[in-house]
């Protein structure tokens, strides 16, 4: 089964503070802004009192700005100017709320949240005090490549800090291009494929600062924080290495550093005919190096589906072919591989997968239970299509 760079344009806002914290504890704001669109946007914004750089702090879809309160008070407790948006939809943001509509969200995120993000990073960088050379942002879960295309759209960023989210090619293709620009990722192995995403993610940078934080079990995003203390002081330092001392010059590119495995699996993969040289890779990667992350698991599932799409059922064969190499234990990829073959008009290995998914669905404990039923519905609605019409017995 399967699953516009905007511009801001002088938003109007208003402020209201809140009542004034203590020494220790920094002020908050909360402040209105309006989208180019009319949209009512909220953020809180959190003062250090004193000049210092900025962060842009994007929460992940099953929560609101609140989930990074605490680290934006320890982070401008340390001197830093941050604030911290709720997507339109989400929060006390204007818009239709996108956990109730699924289908409206892809779009809705790919064209409007850039725009509203960037209402929020103007915002910032006016602030007196605000280091606007000396930005960071950071993401969670959706909000991942959010925080990467803001750094695609303004150089100002310094760093990203990513929190169990996958990033999209233009994203992707920007780490590839930047590799001045240094990456922290985090993600615990309970929750589903994060892990492997974001060891993934961070094969497309070529930042020797690069690093991956892994947990046991820490939940999901901002929920990591209350299950692993010490994320949020490493975050901070993170911060005063990679952006409040890091040299404003930036390293040039080196032709010494040799393009990552995952790099050069997806350069082949996605060229012309590529999935068979691309498959010879991976089998080479798996016998001498398990450790490295080709893809995640929804990246294949998603290229294999653009492959279907463009009629090429025969490539798109083979990616789903690694995917269950790959992922096992993962209904869904034998469902997809089915779907391959019958577009390929090979009815009985369709049929044989689709009975392979419902076998696999009984231990898979990756996929969400909402999503486990629509693979049961897609498998079962092929076997018994196929099974009307009969297979075909052709060698």
């Amino acid at each position: 089964m399967t699953r516009s760079t905007s511009t801001w344009a002088g938003a109007a806002l208003t402020i209201v503070l809140l009542p004034a914290g203590s020494a220790a504890q920094p002020p908050s704001e909360d402040v209105t802004l309006k989208a180019a669109d009319g949209v009512t946007l909220k953020a809180t914004y959190y003062s250090p009192r004193k000049p210092g750089p900025g962060i842009v702090l994007l929460h992940q879809c099953n929560r609101d700005r609140k989930a990074w309160a605490a680290f934006a008070e320890a982070a401008a407790a340390r001197g830093y100017h941050v604030i911290a948006p709720d997507f339109r939809g989400f929060g006390e943001s204007q818009g239709e709320r996108l956990d109730a509509l699924p289908q409206q969200q892809a779009s809705v995120v790919a064209e409007k949240w850039p725009g509203d993000v960037d209402a929020a990073y103007a915002w910032l960088v006016a602030q007196e005090g605000v280091d606007n050379e000396r930005i960071a942002a950071a993401g969670a879960s959706c909000g991942v490549n959010q925080a990467v295309l803001l750094a695609r759209r303004h150089p100002q960023v310094r760093t990203v800090m990513l929190l169990s989210g996958p990033v999209t090619q233009p994203g992707r293709e920007y780490l590839r291009e930047s590799p001045w620009l240094p990456v922290l990722a985090a993600a615990s192995r309970d929750d589903g494929n994060a892990l492997e995403t974001m060891r993934w993610t961070l094969g497309w940078s070529r930042n020797p600062s690069n690093r991956l934080v892994e947990y046991k079990a820490a939940g999901h995003g901002t929920e990591m924080f209350s299950e692993e203390k010490g994320l949020q002081p490493l975050m901070i330092d993170w911060l005063e290495a990679q952006l409040k001392r890091a040299p404003l010059e930036r390293a040039p590119a080196t032709t010494a550093t040799p393009p990552s495995p995952v790099e050069v699996f997806w350069t082949t993969l996605t060229q012309p005919g590529g999935a068979a040289k691309a498959r010879l890779l991976y089998e080479e990667t798996r016998r001498t190096s398990r450790g490295v992350m080709l893809f995640p698991e929804a990246e294949a599932n998603a290229y294999g589906y653009e492959l279907l799409g463009r009629g090429d059922s025969a490539e798109a064969i083979i990616v789903f072919e690694m995917n269950v190499d790959a992922y096992p234990q993962s209904a869904n990829t034998y469902d997809s591989l089915s779907d391959a073959y019958l577009a390929a008009g090979k009815r009985d290995e369709a049929l044989r997968f689709a009975e392979k998914t419902l076998q696999v669905l009984v231990t898979d404990t990756t996929t969400p239970e909402v999503f486990k039923a629509m693979i049961r519905e897609s498998a079962e609605k092929k076997i018994r299509e196929l099974k009307k019409k009969g297979t075909d017995r052709r060698p």
